[in-house]
């Protein structure tokens, strides 16, 4: 098995898994209070990086980056002037931490003003006034950004694929988890907030577009092992009961979310491609039944020095959707159109209910093929042929429902009430 998704034990480590929360709070609240406000909260988070977990600049006296490098188990500050502080993680208290913190960011030349009580944790207290004594076990410290750096390089890829707006890559010091959104464009309505010691005015800022939201949490947050999430705001009708990839994926009733256990995605034979198929498949469940503009907001998966085809470019070339062509397999009651490209295949199932009736029943466009309108040219040609032979359509399948949708002057093919 691979050591890049290493075997983490929540339970064993969630001592030192709170304190390195706390932690990463007291840093987090640092640059909040020193950062112009960006979207969703942006300006507030970290990064993963090959050392461990980077604020990136933080815009206060001469310019000062933290560092919480998990290899050498030291948080290191760093400022414009070219000088470095820093001071050792181990075992200690959150009070200790706080005034160790306090001193790097004053020898930095900075102002250590910040809120000084945690967020989104039960029964917050003061980190002045938290004295009871926290583990470091260094081992699960970088079992545990190892895992960082494998979640960060999938949800990095599988950003690649999206045009529209979508977050970094990035922690939140919050809830403790790793997270990627995309954004359909459109608003959304108002959060009802009420999420425990979190302001619902930032509740309801992050939360004022429609999004489709993948993280990952070491454990915690309702669940007693790591595991990945995936969420949409507002959640469309259907996609809780959506099928969604791999297999171990599933709908945790209590958070409302698809949750995947880390573990099922480190014991696949390619826990990439695992990770993969449940970011995929649970934004598709949210695009498609929130009827998203895909064909505006995707776009084929990113590649190593090769740009990415422009849209306005002519056609001629095979990420064209003109250049394919759409064929058409009939059984009895069964049918299906496929477009292959490249030996890659996409199709999309119908069933005949009647000789003058279809049902449209899924769509399935690989992740290499995103982004060509593929899906797009299989409906046109099913319009088409419905036209062609005075039936009528029933699109069950919700990307088909919402490409139709879109279209006024496809929807004289749709069955009426």
């Amino acid at each position: 098995m691979s050591d890049r998704w290493p075997h983490l034990d929540y339970l064993g480590w969630r001592e030192t898994c709170s304190a390195l929360h706390l932690y990463l709070q007291i840093a987090g609240k640092y640059r909040l209070a020193h950062s112009p406000w960006l979207n969703h909260s942006w300006n507030a988070t970290f990064s993963v990086t090959p050392r461990g977990l980077s604020s990136s600049p933080i815009p206060d006296g001469p310019g000062i980056e933290i560092l919480f490098d998990l290899h050498a188990h030291r948080v290191v500050g760093t400022n414009g002037d070219g000088r470095e502080a820093s001071f050792a993680l181990g075992p200690s208290t959150v009070a200790t931490f706080h005034a160790d913190f306090v001193r790097l960011v004053s020898d930095l030349g900075g102002t250590p003003v910040f809120d000084g009580r945690p967020n989104e944790v039960p029964y917050p207290m003061p980190f002045r006034e938290d004295h009871r004594d926290r583990p470091w076990d260094r081992d699960a410290v970088q079992r545990f950004h190892r895992a960082s750096m494998a979640v960060d390089r999938v949800f990095k890829a599988f950003r690649t694929s999206f045009l529209g707006k979508s977050s970094p890559v990035h922690l939140f010091w919050g809830a403790l988890d790793l997270a990627v959104t995309r954004f359909s464009g459109r608003r959304a309505p108002l959060h009802r907030g009420g999420i425990p010691a979190l302001p619902d005015d930032v509740a309801r800022e992050a939360y004022d577009r429609e999004v489709s939201s993948a993280g990952f949490w070491p454990g915690g947050n309702g669940i007693d092992y790591p595991a990945f999430y995936a969420y949409a705001y507002p959640a469309p009708n259907g996609f809780r009961s959506a099928p969604v990839r791999p297999d171990a994926a599933f709908w945790h009733e209590e958070l409302s979310e698809f949750v995947l256990p880390y573990d099922a995605v480190r014991s696949a034979a390619d826990p990439d491609d695992a990770l993969m198929a449940f970011l995929v498949s649970t934004y598709e469940a949210a695009a498609d039944r929130g009827e998203w503009d895909r064909d505006l907001l995707e776009c084929v998966p990113g590649q190593p020095r090769k740009a990415r085809q422009s849209d306005a470019e002519p056609s001629g070339t095979s990420s064209q959707a003109s250049d394919v062509t759409v064929e058409r397999e009939d059984g009895a009651t069964k049918g299906r159109y496929r477009i292959v490209v490249e030996g890659i295949e996409a199709d999309m199932t119908f069933t005949r209910s009647s000789e003058t009736l279809i049902i449209i029943d899924s769509t399935n466009v690989p992740a290499a093929l995103r982004g060509r309108r593929i899906g797009e040219q299989m409906v046109r040609r099913a319009v088409e042929d419905a036209r062609r032979d005075g039936v009528t359509i029933i699109p069950l399948c919700p990307f088909a429902k919402a490409q139709i949708a879109r279209r006024p002057e496809w929807q004289d093919v749709l069955r009426r009430a």
